[in-house]
């Protein structure tokens, strides 16, 4: 059973190959809207599975598709997904299921396993659909992505705030 309460932080992790165009998005928009309702006990951040843009700052297509939806991911810089944020988020979400499954080997038991979950499941319970990479996909792809993530977020916070009544 999720709880969320706001005595203690609820952490998310959004997570993607590399952590430069959908989860950075994800964590952006996520962030944005608890930022506009004045929520304080949600944190998110962002990670990837691989580690070869290490340090580097999102695609800068990511950057513009969320700047024109006054979201401002430009700041943020890629990380690896590693062992430990299993113990240091409550929920990660995986934009893909080759992300999942990667996510998924560095688990070290149930609880863990747990934790684990495809974004747009969100929208679209147990049918595990996909974001998919708009890195190869030209500029539309990432305002699609975009997209997705706006309302797989939006449900998102809608059942953390729900069970925090």
């Amino acid at each position: 059973m999720l709880e969320v309460t706001t005595t203690q932080k609820f952490k998310v992790l959004m997570v993607c190959l590399g952590n430069i165009c959908r989860s950075p998005l994800a964590e952006g928009i996520l962030k944005t809207k608890i930022s506009l309702l004045g929520i304080n006990y949600i944190e998110v951040a962002s990670a990837g599975t691989d580690d070869y843009h290490l340090g580097s700052s999102p695609d800068g297509r990511s950057v513009a598709i969320a700047n024109e939806f006054n979201v401002d991911i430009s700041n943020q810089k890629s990380r690896h997904f590693k062992v430990t944020d299993f113990d240091e988020f409550d929920l990660i979400y995986v934009m893909d299921k080759s992300n999942y499954s990667d996510v998924l080997a560095l688990a070290r038991n149930k609880n863990d396993k747990q934790k684990v979950k495809l974004i747009l499941n969100e929208l679209y319970p147990k049918q595990d659909k996909e974001v998919p990479d708009p890195y190869y996909g030209g500029d539309k792809g990432f305002e699609n992505v975009y997209k997705m993530l706006d309302k797989a977020c939006e449900s998102l916070l809608t059942k953390l705030i729900l069970i925090n009544e």
